[in-house]
């Protein structure tokens, strides 16, 4: 009888494919990035997050020879450009670059496109920059406790501005109320820039700008610092107490991360997440750091899971409290 000569090479095939099966996400993840990555900042350019992309980007081109490209997809406070990246493909060639903003809209906003912890992978938290309550110089207070003194005292409402309903600056002011139990009248702008000219022309007396927004003024004396709202003090502002040394817990930041899609291989994940945390010790990132009064992060994904947790309970709270909506 003769030997079945097929079957040798059907148990070949057969192999082969088991072994193609198991192998692609090793093999892929030991050779990325074959080609261009895409960072998506779901906000228009020019801010700190997409300056923090760029700077990122360009790092990753110096590491790996393969162009880094920043996409701007600004819209619903952050929502468009996240959802983009949630529905690419878990391949490492699309990322995002976002801002604390992602962690309060699961709450601010009703229905999301989105499910951030389950359609996101985190890489790592990048950078934190402290928020500053400061005041018009027409209002005589020098510290917090004597902003919160003259406005129990006063019979009109003190305003403050923010840069929008649902944005950092509106919640640390809400917060500032919900612990202190003083009112204040919310006055919400359009993006950082409304907010500092009406602080600046006395329109509101108070603020709550980001420290890089704020530094100058408080220099040239057309706004007066009180405090930083983080639990450590600013590197550039480091006169000035945090809200925490008067209402213990009091912890709301500017900070900025780095995710992938869901399903991304973890070896892609890694490999993104120790050239994101080696890129913060290049002098571009350090030169932004000072500059900006943000302190880099770097924190191990894990952390960063974490942290996202801590952030979508913390600002849920404070947004069911306040009652915001987006887009009021």
């Amino acid at each position: 009888m003769k030997p079945n000569s097929g079957f040798p090479a059907m148990f070949l095939i057969a192999l082969m494919c088991v072994a193609g099966a198991l192998t692609p996400a090793p093999v892929a993840a030991q050779n990325y990035p074959t080609r261009p990555i895409r960072i998506i900042v779901p906000f228009l350019p020019g801010g700190a997050t997409d300056i923090l992309a760029r700077l990122l980007g360009a790092r990753f081109h110096a590491a790996w020879g393969q162009t880094a490209v920043v996409e701007n997809r600004p819209g619903a406070g952050g929502n468009i450009g996240a959802d983009v990246v949630a529905k690419s493909a878990p391949d490492g060639y699309t990322l995002l670059m976002n801002s604390a903003s992602a962690t309060v809209n699961v709450t601010l906003y009703p229905k999301m496109p989105y499910d951030l912890r389950k359609d996101l992978a985190p890489i790592t938290l990048v950078a934190s920059a402290p928020i500053v309550i400061v005041v018009h110089p027409s209002v005589p207070a020098r510290t917090l406790p004597e902003l919160l003194k003259i406005a129990k005292s006063r019979k009109d409402i003190l305003n403050f501005g923010s840069n929008g309903t649902g944005t950092t600056s509106h919640l640390a002011g809400e917060l500032l109320q919900q612990q202190s139990g003083v009112k204040f009248t919310h006055v919400p702008y359009k993006g950082a820039g409304g907010a500092t000219l009406a602080l600046v022309s006395g329109e509101v007396e108070i603020g709550m700008p980001a420290v890089t927004s704020a530094r100058p003024h408080i220099a040239t004396g057309k706004m007066r610092g009180l405090a930083v709202t983080t639990t450590r003090k600013s590197s550039v502002l480091p006169d000035l107490p945090t809200v925490d040394s008067m209402f213990p817990g009091f912890d709301i930041d500017n900070w900025f991360a780095l995710w992938a899609p869901a399903g991304t291989p973890p070896a892609i994940i890694s490999q993104l997440h120790a050239e994101a945390v080696k890129s913060l010790q290049h002098q571009d990132m350090k030169n932004f750091m000072q500059r900006e009064g943000a302190e880099p992060v770097g924190s191990t994904t894990a952390e960063f899971a974490a942290h996202i947790n801590r952030e979508i309970e913390k600002y849920a709270r404070i947004i069911k409290l306040s009652g915001a909506k987006a887009g009021t």
